[in-house]
């Protein structure tokens, strides 16, 4: 699907953290805004790298979504201007990108538009779950039949009661709901019907992230992070992609669940580092080839 725009439908609020000359950008995960990455950017190092965000559509301070449109892709319209100014303001160097959960998809989606802008790519958690229906269909069906435990009082109009829920799911699981800020809960609340509308992207993958080919072409280094104590499916999916991506490594984070960027960000980091500095190395290593060569 082509993410080519004459004139980007809707802004999206963005914001960087950090000063570091090291360019990052990410993408942030359903029901929260860019300031889920200030943990892992101060874990990171304010002085090594400057991150950059944004907030999806019906998140944060970015507009609802108009519902025009795929929404995973819509985004990742949106991502790309950012990226591309990005890159330009660093002279050209492209940009260590990741994103988590929905917005590792995101991130993912952007990758295959224009990997010439990509140094890197880092999924975290990345809900593809359709990735899982060829290796495991028996996790991809009870993802199916749990989502419906969501899906059923919002059908019936109890958006709190279905945001609440999926919440619980995939949230860090404190505080408890009731203990939110009234505020959280309903910045939740706004954004869940567009999360609930992404159900074809992840389920089905309406966007065509997994078509044959598309992760094969992907040539940048790949790391693939997840929680040890995340959604069963998840380990799927991360084998799933790992299997189509020529350059992906794994790495799990004992302890951790979904969430892991946040509940683990100093984790988190520590890998982001490593494998940074490995990707650095592998580039240099091709670049005195070419010089040779």
């Amino acid at each position: 699907m082509s993410l080519d725009r004459p004139v980007l439908a809707q802004e999206v609020y963005h914001r960087s953290f950090g000063h570091g000359p090291q360019a990052v950008f990410a993408v942030h995960c359903s029901l929260a805004h860019t300031g889920a990455w200030r943990g892992l950017a101060a874990a990171l190092g304010a002085d090594r790298v400057t991150l950059q965000g944004f907030d999806l559509l019906s998140h944060g301070k970015s507009p609802d979504w108009d519902g025009q449109g795929i929404l995973q892709m819509r985004n990742a319209e949106a991502g790309l201007v950012l990226l591309e100014a990005q890159v330009a303001a660093a002279k050209g160097r492209a940009v260590d990108l990741l994103g988590h959960s929905f917005g590792a998809t995101v991130a993912l989606a952007m990758a295959q538009a224009r990997p010439d802008l990509v140094r890197s790519l880092t999924l975290i958690e990345p809900v593809l779950f359709a990735a899982a229906g060829g290796l495991d269909p028996a996790a991809l069906a009870q993802m199916r039949a749990d989502h419906e435990r969501v899906r059923a009082p919002y059908a019936a109009g109890d958006v709190e009661q279905a945001t609440r829920l999926f919440n619980r799911a995939w949230g860090t699981g404190h505080p408890k709901w009731p203990d939110l800020p009234e505020s959280a809960r309903a910045a939740m609340m706004r954004s869940f019907p567009a999360v609930m509308d992404c159900d074809g992207q992840v389920y089905d993958d309406e966007a065509g992230l997994l078509a044959p080919g598309r992760l094969e072409a992907l040539t940048m280094p790949v790391l693939l992070l997840q929680g040890a104590e995340t959604q069963p499916i998840m380990a799927s999916v991360t084998r799933a992609l790992a299997a189509r991506m020529p350059t992906a490594r794994v790495a799990v984070i004992d302890g951790a669940g979904h969430m892991v960027p946040v509940t683990h960000a100093a984790e988190t980091a520590t890998l982001l580092t490593d494998f940074w500095a490995k990707t650095g190395r592998a580039r240099a290593r091709e670049h005195s080839r070419d010089q040779v060569g």
